[in-house]
Formats: C-alpha cells, structure tokens, sequence
C-alpha cells in the first residue's frame, strides 16, 4: 500500500514537474501508456496522477483524450489579482519572520540571477526558484498551499512574460525591491513592492499576448 502510495505522489509530481518546466505545452495530448514509458512507471499511479490533475483542471478533455489545458484571457486576469495578494501577503510576513539565512538566501538568489538575463528560460527557472523561497520564508504553510495552486496555473501559460526583451532586467530590479524591503523589516514596502512585482509582470504579459495576436 505504501509502495503504491509512493509511486502515485511521484507520477503526479514527475508529470506536474514537466509542465512547470515547459516539457508539456498547452494542448498537449497526454497518453497513459507514453507517459508510463517516459517515467517508467507503470500505468495505474499514471491513471491517477492524471485523474488528479484533471480535478486541479490543470488537464481538459478533448473527446476521450486527455490535454493540457490553456487560460483564457479571464482566467488569466482572475489568477494574476489572486496571486498578486497572495504573493504579496507572503512578502510582508515574510518581512516579519524570515530569518538572517533566509534573507541572505533571497539576496544571493538576486545578485546570481544577474548572469541569466539574456537567458528567458533559465531565468523563468530562476525566476520560480526565488518566489518559493520567498514564500518559505513567510512561514505559513497556510498560505504556501495555496500559492503552489496559484504557481501551478501559471505553468498552463504558453510562454514566460520574461521573454520580453528588457523584463529580465526590470524583473531583477523589482526582485532586488522586494529583498532590499525584507532585510529593512519593512513589511508594508515589501508587501508594496511584490505587488508591483506582480502587476508589472501582468502589464507584460497582455502586451505580449496582444503581439502573439497581431502575428
């Protein structure tokens, strides 16, 4: 049973991992028996895997198939007002009960990802990388919990907003806000700032969507 158990979380994670690093795209078919054989698992803990993330509605159904879903333009509004407060409810306590590592962690985070700008991929890895940790030092399992739904929505996007030319660098700058707030204790700035953090990133991404539009 506990084996069983195990294989199920690890299907789902190995395919909720995929998706979060683009591997599966939206509208992608995902087929049972491919993905057993890609992950060398056998079908069941797949099966439901899959039926749990349909339930997340991470996955739609096409006729009898399974597919990645997309976000419409709604459902992209209503993640990004979630998470803005989400996120920005994390910043201020993290203002408040982050740690001395912590913090060195965020700003070390900062200072490294200054080397991937000219990098969209590696710094939209980077990019989740820093929200986690932020949200870790928040301390509210609470919250977190509901933060890694809001993150899991965010990978059904076709395309990071940080491939604009010049938001790599904007990105880090509102990166550098957010810390430079937390090892102040300030936690109505911190707040503050991941919440223009989230609403410039919005800004980009209809402005990116409109491109994809006109092309």
């Amino acid at each position: 049973m506990k084996e069983a158990k195990t294989a199920q979380r690890d299907a789902y994670s190995l395919i909720l991992e995929a998706i979060d690093l683009g591997e599966f795209r939206p509208g992608d078919r995902l087929v049972e028996s491919d993905l057993a054989e890609r992950f060398g698992v056998s079908r069941t803990p797949i099966r439901e895997a899959l039926q749990r993330l349909e339930t997340q509605q991470l996955l739609t159904r096409d006729g009898r198939s399974l597919i990645i879903a997309s976000l419409d333009h709604n459902q992209m509004a209503e993640l990004y007002v979630v998470r803005a407060e989400l996120e920005g409810l994390a910043a201020r306590l993290a203002a408040k009960h982050a740690t001395e590592e912590e913090t060195r962690v965020l700003r070390d985070m900062v200072e490294n990802d200054r080397h991937l700008v000219d990098d969209p991929s590696a710094l939209a890895r980077a990019n989740r990388r820093f929200h986690r940790q932020l949200h870790l030092a928040s301390h509210n399992r609470f919250l977190m919990q509901q933060l890694t739904l809001v993150h899991q929505s965010m990978a059904l996007m076709e395309t990071t907003s940080l491939a604009v030319e010049g938001r790599g660098e904007t990105a880090l700058a509102e990166h550098d806000m957010i810390v430079r707030a937390i090892e102040e204790r300030d936690e109505d700035a911190a707040q503050a700032a991941l919440k223009d953090h989230i609403s410039r990133a919005f800004m980009t991404r209809l402005k990116l969507d409109a491109c994809a539009l006109d092309g």
